[in-house]
């Protein structure tokens, strides 16, 4: 005996029997080892729909009081079946095969729902990346941003030559504290440090750590310049931009771990960046946010924002090769436009001079 089925009953193993089913014009002529052929008149014969994939025929009789189950999946022994079942069996064969449409149908309607929202989820994810990003960061006290920005500071200073006194380091503190005392409750305190190199930059890291390099002062062309880059990097620390930008690096592990209340965690991941602190790249957005909060911070610090707008003016002869979309940071032109339009809105007001003399600050470089 060949099984092409499995038939299941009180005499039978509860894991079921292999057995032989055949169709005849009498009926159902089924073969179970060990025990008597028999054949059942389709009269006898109940007959449903079942499997997994409701790919299966089930039919039911009752044998010496007992009742049997067989599993038909062989598709010519269904087929066989279906043209060789009487009239008054047709409705339930046509029931089950309602049934079976049905059932394969809800599937496909719940495989699609399934699916479109696994899409619907990534699309959401994506697209709401940033907002995800802010509610993170926003669980992030400062006290635990701190550490974080000290650790990537520590180690970036260590191969540097730090300008520990002299009148540039007295300038810059004392620019810095002009723009912090104007911050409405600043929770941090700001620590500048001034690094001997001929780079024309400055960054700011996560907690309130300011990196000045003496190429910028010496390329300066006066006090308003440095304060508005000063300005620009101190707004990156008070939006929390390299917060964001690190959590945004460390991507949905980092997120969890904050909405999870694990700021341990997230100080201890951050850490593992250590010095990729420094060349993280802030978004454009992020880049224009800092460029308009920081001219708005000038002018409540009483410091000329034409500076600042001066600055990038010098700067823009450097950037006509680049290609805006191509680069990390907006053009130095696109952001003197927006600058002077957003300067264009303040109240007039005479700015207050600082006390020291600038080219006492070059000269002592």
């Amino acid at each position: 005996m060949s099984p092409n089925a499995l038939c299941f009953g009180g005499d039978l193993p509860e894991a079921g029997a292999p057995c032989r089913v055949e169709v005849s014009s009498a009926g159902l002529l089924v073969a179970i080892q060990g025990l008597p052929d028999e054949t059942i008149p389709f009269t006898h014969l109940s007959v449903t729909a079942g499997g997994f994939d409701q790919d299966q025929l089930v039919v039911k009789w009752v044998h010496g009081g007992i009742e049997r189950t067989v599993y038909l999946k062989d598709p010519a022994v269904i087929a066989a079946f279906r043209q060789a079942a009487p009239p008054e069996l047709m409705p339930h064969l046509e029931r089950t095969a309602a049934h079976v449409r049905r059932a394969r149908s809800g599937r496909r309607t719940w495989l699609a729902i399934a699916v479109g929202s696994i899409l619907g989820l990534l699309l959401v994810l994506w697209f709401g990346s940033d907002l995800l990003v802010r509610m993170a960061v926003a669980q992030i006290s400062v006290e635990w941003e701190r550490p974080i920005g000290e650790a990537a500071r520590g180690q970036f200073l260590a191969g540097q030559t730090v300008v520990k006194e002299g009148p540039a380091v007295a300038a810059v503190q004392d620019i810095t504290k002009r723009l912090a005392d104007q911050i409405p409750n600043n929770p941090y305190k700001f620590e500048v440090t001034v690094v001997r190199s001929d780079v024309v930059n400055a960054f700011a890291l996560p907690g309130g750590y300011v990196i000045v390099f003496t190429g910028l002062l010496k390329k300066a062309e006066g006090p308003d310049e440095v304060a508005g880059v000063l300005s620009h990097e101190v707004n990156h620390v008070v939006l929390r931009h390299g917060l964001e930008r690190i959590v945004k690096t460390l991507g949905i592990v980092a997120v969890v771990t904050v909405l999870a209340g694990n700021q341990e965690g997230l100080v201890g991941l951050a850490k593992q960046l250590g010095i990729e602190l420094v060349t993280l790249k802030f978004g454009r957005e992020q880049e224009m946010e800092a460029d308009l909060s920081g001219l708005r911070l000038l002018h409540r610090a009483k410091i000329s924002s034409d500076g600042l707008i001066h600055f990038f003016e010098r700067l823009t002869d450097a950037d006509k090769l680049q290609v805006e979309l191509l680069s990390t940071h907006p053009m130095s032109a696109a952001r003197v436009e927006r600058l002077k339009a957003e300067a264009a809105t303040l109240p007039k007001q005479e700015p207050v001079p600082f006390d020291f003399e600038w080219k006492d600050v070059q000269a002592g470089l």
